[in-house]
This record gives structure tokens, sequence and C-alpha cells, in this order.
């Protein structure tokens, strides 16, 4: 591993997502601009990143790993990667180093991975869900891939603001659960609204011939909730956070299984 005293970046940027700001450099400017546009509504001041990653960009066609994904801890340090990356982070030093080449979908994994590493440590996850922000409260559209996450997204009336079609980020605060929006887009190929809320319901998405809401036991909640979560690591101590806080969610949380056909009327139901 190369020691982060070797590099020398000449340009950064500060991605901020749920709170947290990344700041990542390279000595490649013009990656950098992709980034800015690739995460547009994202991009924050550098005066107050939390963490930092150097980028070495290796050429287009290095293969960097086996092409599955690893996530490993020893001695307090993150190790993870893929075909296209390999990253190593210190939490303490709050530092790290990714190495990949240089498109913005192997960095995008990569926060992937490092978010839901953040959001264990305070009781939060990220879940395979669209969301959206309607009078002031957040609602969350989990279901397996098909199920209609970018479906019920679309059909979104004015007054929803996106935060999500693909990958939503729950947030564990004092006065509850908050969703944030994210970049980590999905079909829509559009990035979400960069802001947050208090979420009022998990929606459990079906599709059918008919628009109708049923309740749902905190067992099945839980069962559902978890089967979408992401966590990359075999790490006992972090799925031993996640499916605490996962229990938790449901127990504060009201989740309802939301059936519905591709029709704009299902958001009469909703908020």
């Amino acid at each position: 591993m190369a020691s982060l005293s070797t590099v020398s970046p000449a340009s950064n940027v500060v991605i901020e997502i749920g709170g947290f700001p990344i700041r990542l450099s390279t000595d490649d400017p013009a990656f950098i601009e992709m980034l800015r546009e690739r995460y547009a509504g994202f991009v924050t001041s550098g005066t107050n990143a939390q963490i930092e990653f150097d980028v070495m960009l290796a050429p287009p066609d290095a293969m960097l790993g086996n092409g599955e994904v690893r996530v490993e801890r020893e001695s307090g340090q993150w190790s993870m990667g893929r075909g296209d990356f390999e990253a190593d982070w210190n939490p303490r030093a709050a530092r790290g180093i990714i190495r990949q080449s240089a498109n913005p979908y192997s960095l995008n994994s990569v926060l992937r991975i490092v978010h839901t590493l953040l959001l264990a440590e305070h009781g939060g996850f990220l879940v395979h869900a669209s969301s959206a922000v309607r009078n002031g409260r957040a609602f969350l559209f989990a279901g397996a891939s098909g199920a209609g996450k970018t479906t019920i997204a679309r059909l979104a009336p004015p007054d929803v603001t996106l935060l999500t079609d693909e990958i939503s980020y729950v947030s564990r605060q004092e006065d509850g659960y908050h969703a944030y929006g994210t970049p980590f887009a999905g079909d829509l190929g559009r990035l979400g609204e960069n802001m947050r809320a208090p979420l009022a319901t998990l929606y459990l998405l079906t599709k059918g011939t008919e628009n109708k809401i049923e309740p749902v036991s905190a067992a099945e909640a839980g069962r559902a909730l978890l089967e979408n979560i992401l966590c990359f690591a075999r790490d006992g101590e972090l799925v031993q956070s996640v499916f605490e806080a996962a229990c938790d969610f449901v127990g504060r949380v009201p989740t309802q299984r939301l059936t519905f056909t591709p029709d704009a009327r299902v958001w009469e139901m909703i908020g």
C-alpha cells in the first residue's frame, strides 16, 4: 500500500452525503471536474471535511481485484475492493487511499461502502428503497429488483421531492429516523435532492391489480428491511449493529405493505 505522504494532490472536491463531508484528492484536475459534475448538488465547501481520501488513478483496463466485493476489517482499518477499485481506510485517522481507474462508477461504489460503515456506527443504514418527501415528511418504498421502486418515484406528483429512486439513506437522530437525499441514482438516472426529512412510513412494495395498503407485523417488517439493507462486510460486530438498527427502526417507524398498479393515483394514498 502506498503511503499517504507520497501523494501530492493538485486538486480536490468535498462530497457531502447524509451530513458526512468526504474530501477526495488527486493529481488529475479533469477527474475532479468530472466528480463535480457527477455529484452536483452534493459538492460542498472544502473546509469542513470529516474524512479524506487520496485517489490514485490506474489505467482504464487495470484489474485491481477479482471482481467480487470485498470489505474486511483488520486492526481497526478497513480494506475494500472489487475488480475496478481497491481502497484502504483508517477511521481513527479519518484518512484513506483509493486506487481506481478514472471513472465515477468505481468511486460511487466506494462511497456506498464507506457510508454503510459510517451509518452502522450511528444506528443507520443504506437500503434498497426509493424515498421521497411530501409535506415535510419522508417515505421509504422498499423492495427487491422489479418491485416498483423506480416506478413509484416516476409516478410522484409535483408536490413530492425525490430523495432517490434506488438507494435510500437512513440516519438515526435524537428525534427519530431521518431520510437523506443521495446521488446514488437508479433507472431514473436522476440524483436525489440534497435534503433530509423525518421518516413517517416504510412501505413494502408489491405490484398488483389494485391500490391498497395493508398492515405489516413487526417481525415481517424486520425481515423485509434486513433483506434490503446494504451490508458489504462479513464482520460480526458490524452485522450485529445492522441487525439492531433494523429492529429499532421497525419499532419506531410504521411499516405497511403497499400494493399498487402503475398509475399516479397511488399517490393519493401516500402522505
